[in-house]
């Protein structure tokens, strides 16, 4: 399926992965009724998921965390390991507990959304890490911060990559970290957005990351953002 506005844009391609078939059947038919969007395929499982993805290439699979066989975050880890060309994984879940939130964007997930979102949340979700951007649920990014502050045998290396940052880089990760947008650490910095643009391409370029929501566990892990620290 494609979309026309001026030009013929090829639409989202979406896997599905949850155990529960209510559940596949309801996100399916929403995402389906989209004209932006195609969805693939569904898996019943973390290891179903992992074979369809290799056949199908989606460009973004809802993944539910508990499922039998393989859970979410170890088919999650599986998928994005190919690295750029992996599918972006949005993970999908009723239980909005920290360890889940936290291991799942340490696995590569770019975003974390709890089911009991709204239709227009999820569809837009969906759009939102296809074009290569990171989503949390606020209320979850909350509970990530904290869950750092809270935990203090997580590991905690910094990456050799972030000395090669420049202080502007590094404030901007810093930024990032903090949840806030492109526009927003504009304002901050008295920079120019699209200047935060470019710092932000850098940083990911330098550190080997994808999206924010990687950034937000190397700032982290790497102790450069300190949870609780004033923003």
């Amino acid at each position: 399926m494609t979309t026309s506005a001026g030009a013929a844009r090829a639409a989202i391609t979406v896997l599905i992965a949850d155990d529960q078939a209510m559940v596949r059947a309801g996100f399916s038919a929403l995402l389906a009724a989209q004209p932006d969007i195609d969805v693939l395929g569904e898996a019943r499982d973390g290891a179903e998921a992992v074979a369809m993805v290799d056949a199908l290439r989606p460009d973004v699979v809802l993944m539910d965390v508990r499922m039998p066989l393989l859970n979410g975050i170890e088919a999650t880890r599986l998928i994005t390991a190919a690295g750029e060309s992996a599918p972006r994984v949005l993970m999908l879940t009723t239980f909005d507990i920290d360890d889940y939130v936290y291991d799942a964007l340490r696995a590569g997930a770019s975003g974390f959304l709890l089911k009991d979102a709204l239709p227009e949340e999820l569809v837009g979700a969906v759009r939102v890490v296809a074009r290569g951007d990171a989503l949390l649920d606020p209320g979850v990014t909350r509970r990530v911060i904290e869950s750092f502050a809270t935990a203090p045998g997580r590991p905690r290396e910094a990456p050799a990559a972030l000395a090669q940052l420049t202080g502007r880089e590094r404030e901007v990760l810093t930024e990032v970290a903090k949840g806030l947008s492109n526009g927003e650490i504009a304002e901050s910095l008295f920079i120019a957005e699209q200047t935060v643009k470019t710092h932000v391409s850098r940083v990911f370029g330098k550190l080997g990351i994808r999206d924010r929501a990687q950034a937000v566990i190397v700032a982290y892990e790497s102790g450069l953002v300190v949870a609780g620290s004033p923003s």
